[in-house]
């Protein structure tokens, strides 16, 4: 009896202790001496790699500065002072965005080729041969208090484009931009003798809301001819001042493509120039003192109105469509894809 009791015994034990060695099994060999127990050891923290730089921040652009100096940065940081310098940073993101794109693709051809203006560099500050620039200081103060708010808005809206650009037919295309259009922008051969097909005249939503978007200048009637004969000798401005311009010629956007004054034949784009207008979209009418031009919006209208692209982000559109809706037939990608 004694003999079955121990026998039972003995059973049991491995029944309820067979599964615990089977669990805690293994060779030494199989459980490595500095194995991780519960806490990790600041040796053996698991280090994540930094995220991979954007195409912007590995790109870089020799910048010619308004005092001479050449001075090489980011892609980024260029763009930064570009659409900085280009856009109100109180415009809708969307907007921003699209400016960005405009601003890369612009530098990406002129960074492609010799400018006489700047031999020794991609780009300049000069926004009669490339585009606006404005040092992070001088738009900090110029933004008050809104100058923290500002500065991330036009950097997220360069990084949250990084290396994109506008195509045509797989190359980086003139990528022009101006402020505001009078309802429509203006094809190119009409402002500078040369068709391009992704500069065709579009529809443009912005209007009254524009600052200036309806402007006035009056020129009297002395300085009126002085101005024109310097540029048109051959100009009759004699008798009564309403009948100095004539036969005007409009554009596709409604603006003056030409116009004749005192008999010589002028492009609305010279009128614009001689008398300071804000863009060529202007009636004129004359009194007795003075030859007064009616002017809407702003800019040679060609290409990406900025107000319009406000507009259009402000009705949901995003920065791929903004781009789209004003460069005809355009597509939307990464530099380093194509």
């Amino acid at each position: 009896m004694k003999q079955v009791v121990a026998t039972a015994l003995i059973l049991l034990l491995l029944f309820f202790l067979l599964p615990l060695l089977l669990i805690r099994g293994g060779s030494p060999a199989d459980q490595p001496d500095d194995a991780p127990t519960g806490t990790l050891p600041l040796d053996r923290t698991v280090v994540s790699p930094p995220p991979a730089a954007g195409a912007d921040e590995t790109a870089a652009v020799r910048v010619k500065l308004s005092d001479g100096t050449v001075s090489e940065m980011t892609m980024a940081d260029y763009l930064w002072r570009v659409v900085a310098a280009e856009m109100p940073a109180s415009f809708e993101s969307e907007a921003l965005k699209a400016q960005a794109v405009a601003a890369r693709t612009y530098a990406e051809v002129k960074m492609a080729a010799k400018v006489a203006n700047h031999p020794d560099a991609d780009v300049c500050t000069d926004i009669n041969c490339c585009q606006a620039y404005i040092e992070p200081a001088s738009a900090a103060a110029n933004w008050g208090e809104n100058a923290d708010a500002y500065t991330e808005k036009i950097k997220a809206a360069v990084s949250g484009t990084d290396g994109m650009v506008a195509l045509y037919d797989g190359a980086p295309i003139q990528a022009v931009f101006f402020s505001s259009a009078a309802g429509r922008t203006v094809d190119a051969v009409e402002v500078w003798g040369n068709s391009v097909p992704y500069l065709t005249s579009v529809e443009s939503p912005e209007g009254d809301e524009v600052p200036g978007y309806h402007s006035t200048v009056s020129v009297p009637l002395e300085t009126f001819k002085s101005t024109i004969l310097a540029e048109a000798p051959d100009a009759d401005l004699s008798g009564d001042a309403s009948g100095w311009l004539s036969n005007i010629v409009h554009n596709s956007a409604g603006g003056v493509e030409k116009v004749d004054v005192g008999g010589v034949t002028m492009s609305g784009g010279t009128v614009r120039t001689l008398f300071g207008l804000r863009s060529a979209n202007f009636t004129v009418t004359a009194d007795s003192e003075n030859l007064t031009f009616s002017v809407t919006g702003y800019g040679h209208g060609v290409g990406m109105s900025q107000y319009g692209a406000n507009a259009l982000a402000k009705e949901g559109k995003t920065y791929q469509d903004i781009i789209k809706w004003y460069y005809t037939g355009v597509t939307v990608a990464r530099m380093d894809e194509n």
